[in-house]
């Protein structure tokens, strides 16, 4: 399949709703380009208008304010059905009644497409989602991770230039959510096409994107590679939902090149400078995984065990300093509860930014 598409520009899209007479912003000011290949995740909390941004690009609301354009040429005021591009829905929204040949061909069918193109198509794309020995079985003799891959090749069968997938992996299992990212992957790597997969979960946005786009309150909060946006979040409410569950509030002592000399409390700690800190106070934002146990010649802290959950592989623990700051731990070590430890972590590994 070769999809003559060079690049999608979202440019400041926005999307307003009304409710008992007023009005109020669902989606305000995304702006991004998504070039032909790219693997893109809307990734927020829920509310956070990723799923609103998504259905504007399809065409199902129409925007309030921006543009689309594809390849340079402005859709956005185009129907659904003009556009061609292909969804994938949350619930699957597979036809019960048909077998899984007639359920990735009904997008053909309502396009007019003869027969035999129409049988061709469907057993290709059938063997690229490895259902080829389910062709003419009816969708209820189907796993749910098999439906998955039906509603999939339904997308994608029609060569659209585009796919748009909206928490396509929240109805499966844990162990199948797994499995079905790499499939997911895998199909839009072969297709070499375009890929919008809306998300709240932060792990799958970080295995399969390309890019991500962190949402919260309808707006674009950073945008870039996963690494990126898991090792320097832009703000502390980015670095809140990709997993800062640590949270100091310090004061500000020096700066040292981007580093910072905080205190605060039973705390005397280093941090990297995320963004200019005014005012004198700040807030220090540490993954789980990030802090140590024992001393180090900087960044030590004394505390206490107070909780602690076995978690296979490793163990979350939640300790207490004596001025009573919280620190959540991920640790491969034991730790046993009411135990005094010491825990260390490393300035770089500590972000600092603005209270």
């Amino acid at each position: 399949m070769r999809i003559p598409f060079k690049r999608l520009n979202l440019d400041n899209i926005s999307r307003n709703f009304y409710d008992k007479g007023k009005e109020f912003p669902a989606l305000s000011g995304l702006s991004v380009e998504i070039k032909r290949g790219e693997f893109i995740i809307l990734l927020g909390p829920s509310g956070c208008g990723k799923t609103t941004a998504l259905n504007c690009v399809a065409g199902i609301y129409q925007l309030s304010g921006g543009r689309i354009l594809l390849d340079d040429v402005r859709i956005d005021e185009l129907p659904p059905e003009k556009r061609g591009f292909g969804m994938v829905f949350q619930n699957f929204a597979l036809f019960p009644h048909m077998t899984v040949a007639a359920n990735v061909g009904f997008g053909l069918a309502m396009r007019r497409t003869p027969k035999a193109e129409i049988r061709e198509k469907v057993r290709k794309v059938l063997k690229l989602v490895q259902l080829s020995d389910k062709e003419n079985k009816p969708i209820g003799q189907l796993s749910g991770g098999q439906q998955q891959r039906v509603a999939i090749a339904r997308a994608i069968v029609i060569e659209p230039p585009l796919v748009l997938m909206d928490e396509p992996l929240s109805n499966l299992d844990a162990g199948l959510r797994l499995q079905m990212r790499s499939e997911i992957r895998r199909i839009h790597d072969e297709l070499a096409q375009s890929t919008i997969y809306v998300t709240h979960d932060q792990d799958e946005a970080l295995s399969m994107a390309d890019r991500i786009v962190v949402m919260d309150k309808g707006k674009p909060l950073q945008i870039g590679p996963p690494q990126e946006v898991y090792t320097s979040p832009a703000n502390m409410t980015v670095a809140r939902f990709m997993g800062y569950r640590t949270v100091f509030e310090m004061d500000l002592n020096a700066v040292n090149g981007d580093l910072a000399s905080l205190s605060g409390r039973d705390l005397t700690l280093r941090a990297k400078i995320m963004q200019p800190i005014e005012g004198g106070k700040a807030l220090v934002a540490i993954r789980p995984e990030d802090f140590r146990i024992g001393a180090a010649a900087v960044n030590t802290i004394e505390a206490q065990v107070i909780k602690v959950e076995y978690c296979g592989y490793s163990s979350q623990a939640d300790l207490q300093t004596t001025a009573g700051n919280i620190i959540h731990m991920r640790t491969h070590e034991p730790l046993e509860e009411n135990a005094h430890v010491k825990v260390n972590v490393i300035p770089e590994r500590a972000l600092a930014y603005p209270a």
